[in-house]
């Protein structure tokens, strides 16, 4: 079992390599093994492109070719066994003989979802699966939450001063965190497939929302402007990045670089958003603001993290109180040059969402 284990974990490190860059897909990593010999090793690279069990078989030398039937394949999650935009994994196994395969997690994908398990069982192939599975489902995280509860993974995110104010409460921007904080930002931002503001965090702070210290993809920029009253001169509507999407109450259809996109007026609007950000599978939003919006999310419910920057020196006195942090288990805090990072999950996470369930 340990040595299952150390193979898995070998799965796991390769598959974060491809984060950022696979998303809709999942992050996956694939170890060959024969003996006690890594003979071939790969991940998901790109999306679109060939996935980890690929790159794991053609890694091997061509010495070690005869070897690939008597070896053990270890993969993350589940191989598919559909043609999406490439063949499928299963295929790929059955053609080279491979007689056994260690899977980390189940993909709950819809065209996979137990099939690719079912195909190989069928076909003779030895399948054991769960090895470090609460590993494997938390790597994951997002995927897997976006299939099984068809919403996107959203994370709750507000820079605060050390007296628990976000903004001046006028037309003038204070700025709160340090650089160091701020490169951490672009982190984050470079690895979740969207970032979101309301209106008033548009038109007073007037961003870009777009991922600067990263060579990763840029996230796609959501904007809740729900009578489109925004003015068409801001620079997230003028600016290089990633697609600009504007969720309002009025119109659809695209504009030049702007898609406008409808919620239902008359539903319930947090749960209406993430519908239509489902429908557009966008897996996992970064809130950056402000206020009103970010308390609408946790009125609603609807949030699975939260990170906050709190500077450690700097106080305002008045403006804009930051939210109530939401009920949740505090998972990781650190400082960062005069600010302190804390990262909430929330309290229900392991019994609502299953995502850590063993």
């Amino acid at each position: 079992m340990r040595e299952h284990e150390r193979y898995m974990q070998r799965c796991l490190n390769l598959a974060e390599k491809g984060r950022g860059w696979v998303a809709p897909n999942p992050l996956v990593g694939a170890v060959l093994v024969y003996g006690d010999r890594i003979i071939g090793e790969g991940w998901h690279q790109r999306y679109g492109e060939q996935h980890a069990e690929v790159h794991c078989i053609n890694s091997v030398l061509p010495e070690d070719r005869p070897l690939i039937p008597d070896s053990t394949l270890y993969v993350s999650l589940e191989p598919c066994s559909h043609h999406g935009k490439t063949p499928p994994c299963c295929d790929l196994i059955l053609r080279e003989g491979i007689k056994k395969v260690v899977v980390g997690c189940e993909d709950p994908f819809p065209k996979v979802n137990g099939k690719g398990i079912e195909l190989l069982r069928k076909e003779g192939i030895e399948v054991q699966i769960g090895i470090l599975k609460k590993q494997c489902r938390e790597l994951n995280r997002r995927f897997l939450l976006f299939h099984e509860k068809r919403h996107p993974y959203v994370i709750l995110k507000w820079v605060q001063t050390a007296d628990g104010f976000i903004g001046s409460g006028t037309e003038k921007r204070i700025h709160i965190s340090g650089a160091a904080a701020n490169r951490l930002v672009h982190q984050w931002r470079s690895q979740e497939a969207a970032i979101l503001v309301g209106s008033n965090t548009a038109r007073l702070d007037n961003p870009l929302l777009t991922n600067r210290w990263s060579n990763q993809p840029q996230p796609v920029r959501l904007v809740v402007d729900r009578n489109l009253r925004l003015s068409s001169g801001l620079r997230l509507f003028n600016s290089e990045g990633g697609a600009v999407y504007i969720l309002n109450e009025r119109k659809e259809g695209i504009e030049g670089k702007l898609q406008f996109v409808k919620i239902d007026s008359a539903a319930e609007f947090i749960p209406a958003l993430l519908s239509a950000c489902y429908d557009m599978q966008i897996q996992s939003i970064l809130v950056e603001g402000g206020k009103k919006i970010l308390d609408l999310f946790i009125e609603s419910g609807y949030w699975e993290e939260t990170r906050i920057i709190t500077s450690l020196n700097m106080k305002a006195g008045e403006g804009v109180h930051a939210p109530a942090i939401p009920s949740g288990i505090l998972i990781e805090e650190f400082t960062l040059q005069g600010d302190r990072v804390q990262i909430y999950r929330r309290a229900s996470y392991e019994s609502d969402y299953a995502v850590l369930d063993i």
